[in-house]
């Protein structure tokens, strides 16, 4: 890699840093357990059984006294006497006197006289004994098989801490530990509105100068991966009055963040800057910036004065993807509380090599080659590179490779950050 030159530009860290500064964190609500998937945990779970919430049987098999049992063998096998029978579910718990087992299933309770499994692999005759007695051919350690009550997590103790999204995993481990509830964010409510009188809907027959409107469609996809709720999906022509209609909408429909793609750069029509300030940074209701990465240069936002957070996009797709990465999607994560806001990041060597832009960090649409287990390598989606116009190379796009601003060529070999995407 050679270096470049240094940045006039904002840092993509300043434009996130004032973003961030600006959140607000949304309200808790208490929801039903089976309603929390995606949600983040506004409030700290804390156990209310055990779990196990009972010494139980790891295997089928049956339960025994260890004395009995310790000196079984192949060529000396022990016969005991089977007097219960033990189904998961059952609250039976038999007294077993010298010499006596227990027939036991997986998950079943342990009878309290008993303290070792003897799996039914390792008798003869296994699950259906003979004649009312089992043979074991294998002495079991102490405590074989066995599972102990509190084993995993006692009553009372911290099961997620606040700050997490809460998956299959995490409400599973809700469940077992006895909660029936959980305190969460609220869901954010976004508005999207792609902005460009070039836009139709996908499909529509294009007339010269139009363009399939994918912009937000992605964002809707982006937006919900994010944990937020979309209230409002349109696309407005470049006309102010639109704008301040989708807007008017937007606000009645109770969203908390506004999400524009176009209007925000140096050009003719600009809408978002025409709608919302002048794009000096001086006055209007969001400030423009030009922040030092490609794509994504041009970028908006703010807060309005009914509270709404809004964020101007670049128009083109790749730009909008990067620009959310960048700053939309933190945001979002912080307004539910959410510890870890960014994206995981690997360090991977580049199986080719690409020029990068002179004093602008890259966010390069990237795809992982993982053919060899123990050395991933990342390539570009597409062989256009970085250009934010590339949208089918989106489809491609597992990652974003980031290139410092200093950094003005990736050699094949370099070891290049990877932002995962999912």
């Amino acid at each position: 890699m050679t270096a470049g030159t240094p940045s006039p530009l904002r840092t993509v860290e300043e434009q996130l840093a004032m973003v961030l500064a600006t959140v607000r964190p949304v309200e808790s609500v208490r929801i039903p357990l089976a309603e929390a998937f995606g949600r983040t945990l506004a409030e700290a779970v804390t156990a209310r059984v055990d779990i196990p919430a009972f010494d139980n049987s790891a295997m089928d098999g049956f339960a025994v006294r260890h004395e009995d049992v310790k000196s079984a063998a192949s060529d000396s096998p022990v016969r005991l006497k089977v007097v219960a029978d033990i189904p998961a579910g059952s609250s039976l718990d038999p007294a077993l006197a010298p010499g006596e087992a227990a027939r036991i299933m997986t998950g079943s309770a342990m009878p309290s006289s008993a303290d070792s499994i003897v799996p039914f692999e390792d008798t003869e005759g296994g699950l259906e004994g003979t004649a009312g007695e089992v043979i074991v051919v294998v002495a079991p350690a102490f405590g074989a098989y066995l599972r102990r009550r509190g084993g995993d997590t006692e009553a009372g103790d911290a099961v997620i801490a606040p700050g997490i999204e809460l998956g299959g995993f995490q409400v599973a481990a809700c469940a077992a530990a006895g909660v029936a509830d959980l305190v969460v964010t609220r869901a954010p409510r976004v508005a999207i509105v792609s902005t460009g009188s070039e836009l139709v809907e996908p499909g529509s027959a294009l007339e010269r100068g139009q363009i399939p409107d994918s912009n937000s469609l992605l964002l809707v996809a982006l937006v919900a991966e994010a944990g937020a709720e979309i209230v409002l999906r349109t696309s407005v022509a470049d006309d102010v009055d639109a704008l301040r209609s989708a807007l008017a909408e937007a606000s009645a429909r109770g969203a908390d963040v506004l999400v524009t793609s176009g209007g925000v750069s140096a050009g003719a029509y600009e809408v978002v800057k025409d709608t919302f300030g002048r794009g000096d940074g001086s006055s209007g209701e969001l400030e423009f910036a030009r922040v030092a990465m490609q794509p994504g240069k041009p970028q908006a936002f703010g807060r309005l004065a009914n509270g709404m957070l809004v964020f101007g996009l670049p128009g083109n797709p790749v730009s909008v993807a990067v620009s959310f990465e960048a700053f939309v999607r933190p945001a979002l994560l912080r307004m539910q509380g959410r510890s870890e806001i960014h994206r995981a990041v690997l360090r991977l060597p580049a199986a080719e090599g690409w020029r990068t832009p002179p004093v602008r960090r890259q966010y390069l649409p990237a795809a992982i080659d993982r053919t060899d287990p123990s050395r991933w390598t990342v390539r570009p989606a597409t062989a256009g590179g970085s250009g934010s116009h590339l949208a089918g190379g989106l489809a491609r796009a597992e990652a974003l490779a980031v290139v410092a601003a200093d950094v003005d060529e990736v050699a094949p070999g370099d070891i290049v950050d990877v932002m995962l995407l999912s």
